[in-house]
Parts: structure tokens; sequence; C-alpha cells
């Protein structure tokens, strides 16, 4: 029996009953690692907002905390209690970007009882299994979270000024909307997700190398497994990771919309939940150019409306200081405005190129990814921004701004031709899955580390709870048919 801190990525899992029985239901315990006056323990007055009825700063975060842990302990079963240690941290950041936090599993063990032989599992999930606390008895390593199953750290500066300023989180159960901040509640359901397993765990996933017997190293020999590589199935090679070689799996975890989860509750689950695929219709005289584009969402501006318009692309050229990162000059404010406007990815935030898009006119933006792989969600906020905006693939971006400059021809003398977009959905395919009906694990190239191969891909519809994004059309439902999660955790032994 092993037991050593994990080595979890910190970011920002059958019978078919997705939820477990209120009689059964899991006992997550909160402590805080705070001092007097601070985070949790924040005196500033503060008024009840969204249904928390908190009187100070620190009252609502808590009771956010345990209202989130409440969530949990009707979705998961366990006779074990499952310790979770939080506190809040000033993280990186600065006035247009932040590190919002961070959690993951604390502690993992193989060779328990009840387990897979020569397998990694997060101590929650260990705990459940063997029926047991298996670091009870073990002393603190004097940090007081050393024998946890999660720990968890956000970022107590949100909103001020240098650090995402007037953007905090928003601290309600219900009625979230862009304007109101960063979607807490979203966030924390989805970090403790991480922590009771939703991750690979014991993968070193820039060179496919696994954690040793005792967690001390990655190495290139001789690791071992975590219960995650069981159901990461590549398409591209037809094996699971369990299976692969140490260049098997980092070629994997780069392995754009190739990599998919076969756990049996899962795809069964995802029959339930993944719909068609929301795309970008176009329609131009361009030979090759009309069709569907897939797209993804943001977390600012407002909700994409499926089907309906979109408009008229336009789009926003290079500069040196990265398309559509400043002020639009005249000729881009012209050729832009009352059109949607095509800009790359890269240098500055999304919110900030969707901003100055909208300054200069336009009804609506499209994020043209600069990195293969599906189209990224669109992180960010920013509450006074009131168009659309939405993201397509390097490829299809390519396309698409090779479409508008060649449509021009295709007009007459007086009225060019263009690209005229709508949003409508591709009945064909299953949005978030392989032709199997298996659920796609995230996988951009280049690799993402701390986020690649442990999150769905950013391609799913309706968008995922455990995507890299929390998006705004999220619910706290984490079963079918509004969410994966659960069925995930279930594969792994939940």
């Amino acid at each position: 029996m092993t037991q050593s801190h994990s080595l979890a990525p910190v970011v920002f899992a059958l019978t078919l009953a997705f939820g477990a029985a209120a009689a059964d239901a899991a006992t997550i315990q909160i402590t805080s690692r705070d001092p007097a006056g601070v985070g949790f323990n924040d005196p500033t007055p503060v008024a009840p907002v969204g249904g928390n009825p908190g009187t100070t700063l620190g009252e609502q975060r808590m009771n956010l905390y345990r209202h989130v842990a409440d969530i949990w302990e009707q979705n998961l079963q366990s006779d074990v209690t499952i310790t979770v240690n939080a506190g809040w941290e000033a993280l990186t950041c600065s006035s247009t970007s932040a590190v919002l936090g961070s959690a993951g599993a604390w502690n993992a063990w193989h060779d328990f009882p009840n387990s897979q032989p020569n397998t990694w599992y997060p101590q929650a999930l260990a705990n459940k299994l063997a029926g047991v606390n298996l670091s009870a008895g073990i002393p603190d390593d004097g940090s007081g979270y050393g024998t946890v199953d999660i720990k968890t750290q956000f970022n107590i500066n949100l909103g001020k000024t240098g650090c995402l300023d007037g953007t905090p989180f928003y601290l309600g159960y219900t009625g979230f909307d862009a304007t109101k901040g960063v979607n807490f509640i979203e966030t924390l359901l989805h970090e403790l997700g991480h922590g009771l397993g939703f991750s690979v765990l014991s993968v070193n996933t820039s060179t496919g190398w696994r954690a040793n017997a005792d967690f001390s190293a990655y190495v290139q020999t001789g690791g071992v497994p975590s219960i995650w590589e069981r159901y990461m199935y590549d398409n591209t090679i037809g094996k699971t990771w369990l299976d692969m070689t140490n260049d098997e799996r980092k070629a994997s975890a780069i392995n754009p919309l190739k990599l998919a989860w076969n756990g049996p509750a899962t795809v069964t689950g995802a029959a339930l939940v993944l719909g068609a695929v929301p795309s970008i219709k176009i329609t131009t005289p361009v030979p090759g150019a009309s069709g569907f584009y897939d797209y993804n969402t943001a977390s600012f501006g407002p909700v994409v409306v499926n089907p309906g318009a979109f408009g008229t692309l336009a789009v926003v050229p290079a500069s040196a200081s990265g398309a559509g990162c400043t002020t639009f000059d005249a000729a881009t404010t012209a050729a832009v405005k009352g059109k949607i406007a095509i800009i790359d990815r890269g240098t500055c935030g999304f919110a900030v190129k969707t901003k100055n898009a909208q300054n200069a006119g336009a009804f609506g933006v499209i994020i043209a990814n600069n990195v293969a792989g599906a189209a990224p969600g669109l992180g960010g906020a920013d509450p006074t921004i009131t168009i659309p905006a939405v993201s397509v693939s390097l490829d299809d971006g390519v396309k698409l701004k090779a479409a508008v400059a060649a449509a021009v021809k295709y007009g007459s003398r007086s009225v060019p031709g263009s690209v005229v977009s709508a949003f409508a959905t591709d009945t064909s395919r299953r949005a978030g899955a392989d032709s199997a009906g298996r659920p796609l694990l995230y996988t951009p190239n280049p690799l993402v580390g701390g986020s690649s191969v442990s999150h769905w891909d950013v391609s799913a519809f309706p968008n995922l709870l455990m995507e890299p994004n929390i998006n705004n059309d999220l619910t706290t439902v984490l079963v079918p048919p509004k969410d994966l999660t659960v069925p995930l955790l279930k594969d792994l032994g939940w």
C-alpha cells in the first residue's frame, strides 16, 4: 500500500444509475487554511446575492463552497468522508488576465483493497473503494493539509485593480450572467471534479513517462499507470494509453480530435447529452467555401442564439501589436462596421479583441485559432461587451479569410461579392464525439501542460462542465441529459 503527494494538474470522471441515492450520499468536509481576517474570514460587509445569504465576504465564500460540496455529495457514494482543504491566496494576474485558482488530488494510492493492481488512484476514490481512510494515522507534514484528499486555492485579488480589473468572482448560487463577474459556482464544481479524479494524475504528458511507485519522479521505465489510462482510446493507433509506449502516449496527447473516452457509463451517457454539431453556415459564391464550420463560444458577451443570423464577414489584418489588440485604424473600422470581424488569436486576450471590434462598430467577432485542433473556448470577462464572439479552428480560419478575399470578384461593379454567415446545426454529426459515439478528450497541439487530456474537448455541445473553459450555458446538473462528469467518475470506480 503506497501513498504520496500527487502531481495532479492545477489549472484553472455498469449500472446506469448516474446519480447517487440520497441515503448513500458522500460527505465532504471543508477546512480553511486562511488566517484571521483573510479569505473565508474576511469581515467586509456585503449584501446577500443570488440565493447566498452571507452578509460578509468571507461568509459568502464559505457558503458557496458548502453549496458546491452539497451538489457533489448528492452525486457521489462513499462511506469515507472526503476532505477538502481550501484557501484564498494571491495568484498571478494582471488588469486583463488572471489565474482564477486551482485544485487537484493532493494524495494518491496504489495496490489497496478493491483496486486494480499496480494502478494509481486519487485518494478520495481510493478511500471509497477501500472503505477506509487510507491516510488515517499518517502524521501531517506540518502544512495542515498533508493528508487531505483535495487541496484548492483561489485568487483573493480577483476584480481588484491590477487583477482582472472590475471582474470579481460572482458568489451567488443562481441567476449568473457575464455582467456579474466570473462564475465561481461552475469554476469550483469544475476544480473539485479534478480533485475527485477527473485527471490523468500520474503521467507527464510532455514525455509520456509515468510516476514511479512512490510518486517521487516520472520515470522512463517501471512507472505506475493511473486508472484514467484504461479508458483513453486513441483512434489513430487503436490503443488505450494503458497499452501504449511512452512515445505513443506523448504523440496521443497532441493528437487533436482523435483521443476518446471509452468508459461504458460515459459512452452511454454521451448518446443522451451530446447533440448535433453547432455550426456557422457559410453562404458565398466562392467555390468550395460554402458549408458548415464548427465554432466554440465565449465566457463573455451575449449567449449565441442558434439557429440565427450572424452577418457578412470582414477580416481584421495582422499587425505588429497583434491582430485586434489595439484601437482599429480608420481603414479597419470601415471594413468591419456592421459586419462580423474575423480576428486571429494571439498576443492579447479574447475579450480585448472583441471590445475593440465592438468599438469599431462590428456586429460580432470570429476568433481564428493560431494552433492546430478544435475551435477553442474563449475565456475572459468584460461586462461591457454586447456583441457575440465565437471561435473557429486554425484551418477553418484560413479558409474563411481566403474566401473573404476571393469573394470580391464574384460581385457586380457596384456591389462586391461577400461571405455571409448564420448559426445552424450540422445534424450529420454528434458534437464532441468520435464516429463510434465516444466523447473526445482535449488534445490540442501544442500541448497545454496541466490541461491536455484531463478535460473534455472544446468541440462538445452542449458545453460540458469539465471542458478547459467555463462556459456561460452550464448548469449545476452533473449527469445526463445535461452533463457527463458523473458518468466518467462512475467509469473510474465512484
